[in-house]
């Protein structure tokens, strides 16, 4: 885990709650120093908490860059309370998740946790058979059923429909889905990820222009709330 944050009794305090619970952690305190710790090839993070406001680089533009050079490992941003426009930019650059000052390290635990927990999806057992409302979907055998009659995905859709599932109560962002269902990193037109949203909410919504399982974020993703949640 890399702490990035410039207030070093905050820093401090992370990194002393988090070796406790027994991660390895390195910090930084400027926006130089952390791009410079994220693109070092001898340096491996499976998480980085990135503060927005950092001198000499901020938390937007590291973000950035280092996704231009090719860093994969999940951010979390760390932002000033009410700055709704900095977390819609965070998400927009690639970032997995945001908690805003002040927080508690418990908080701030749980959503690395939960960060873990969708990005390192090796270590999760395989998910069988779901059932939404009055849909029975079986996600080893590609088939789905609406009592006796049968409800046709594509193959794509069962693999996004699955994602959410895994994903359960937590916002999906569109580049995730782009890089963790398609397996692309670039983006793509967006109404292509928004036609098959409607699609799958046409097979699993009892009023699919009110959905009530797979809640539309607006400016950021998807949210799957399981059954009416």
């Amino acid at each position: 885990m890399l702490i990035v944050e410039d207030d070093p009794d905050v820093c401090m305090m992370l990194q002393e709650y988090f070796e406790i619970n027994d991660y390895e952690v390195a910090t930084a305190q400027d926006g130089d120093e952390a791009l410079a710790r994220m693109l070092d090839p001898d340096q491996d993070f499976d998480i980085v908490l990135l503060d927005v406001m950092l001198p000499r680089k901020n938390g937007f533009d590291v973000l950035r860059e280092s996704q231009e050079q090719g860093f994969s490992a999940p951010v979390l941003m760390l932002t000033a309370r009410g700055e709704q426009e900095s977390v819609l930019r965070g998400f927009g650059l690639g970032a997995e998740d945001y908690v805003t000052k002040p927080f508690s390290a418990e908080e701030l635990a749980a959503r690395v946790k939960a960060i873990l927990y969708r990005t390192q999806p090796a270590d999760r057992a395989p998910m069988e058979i779901y059932t939404i409302g009055e849909v029975e979907i079986n996600f080893s055998t590609h088939e789905a059923f609406r009592g006796e009659e049968p409800v046709s995905f594509t193959s794509l859709e069962f693999d996004i429909l699955e994602y959410l599932i895994q994903n359960e109560g937590h916002t999906v962002t569109r580049k995730q889905l782009l890089r963790d269902v398609w397996g692309i990193s670039q983006d793509i037109i967006t109404r292509t990820i928004d036609r098959h949203m409607a699609s799958i909410r046409k097979k699993i919504e009892p009023d699919p222009a009110n959905p009530r399982y797979i809640e539309t974020v607006y400016g950021i993703g998807y949210r799957f709330r399981g059954n009416g949640a």
